[in-house]
């Protein structure tokens, strides 16, 4: 059973990543269908309606492995260091978003997808110092930012 205290702390891990995906969505609603529908996409582009509930799951994951890691109190400095990379990390993803779909800048979001990956990375070994569950969560979402970062390349290539 969740204590109420951590009760708290797991809806508001989640909501803040949630948040997130928010925020870098108006970048994003505003271009899919102007913009990026006019992009020159590769074949393994998925459709468009694939990419909500990928980014809500991969968020609400997210979440939790936040919260995996917040409630190890008795680490309290690698808690906090993790902590600091994990929100460096998600700033990192509000910012791929803005300039993909924001600035309509394939080529500065490839450039800029590669520190993500590194943060996420750096994120998945920093959790696995406190939480083991916590950095496998994290899992999908590399896999996700690899793939991401492919597409990224394939369509700043093709529009060049």
């Amino acid at each position: 059973m969740i204590k109420q205290k951590n009760l708290f702390r797991l809806i508001l891990s989640i909501v803040f990543c949630l948040s997130a995906g928010y925020v870098g969505s108006f970048a994003v609603t505003q271009s899919i269908d102007t913009w990026y529908a006019n992009l020159a996409k590769p074949p393994f582009t998925p459709p468009d309606s694939f990419f909500g509930p990928v980014w809500t799951i991969l968020y609400i994951l997210m979440g939790v492995a936040l919260y995996l890691v917040w409630i190890e109190d008795k680490k309290r400095k690698k808690v906090t260091d993790a902590l600091k990379i994990f929100s460096a990390q998600l700033l990192l993803n509000i910012l791929w978003s803005i300039i993909f779909f924001g600035l309509h800048s394939p080529v500065g979001a490839l450039i800029e997808i590669v520190s993500l990956w590194l943060a996420v990375l750096l994120t998945i070994t920093r959790f696995s110092r406190i939480s083991s569950a916590a950095a496998w969560l994290l899992i999908p979402y590399l896999v996700w930012v690899t793939y991401a970062a492919i597409l990224n390349a394939a369509i700043a290539f093709m529009n060049i």
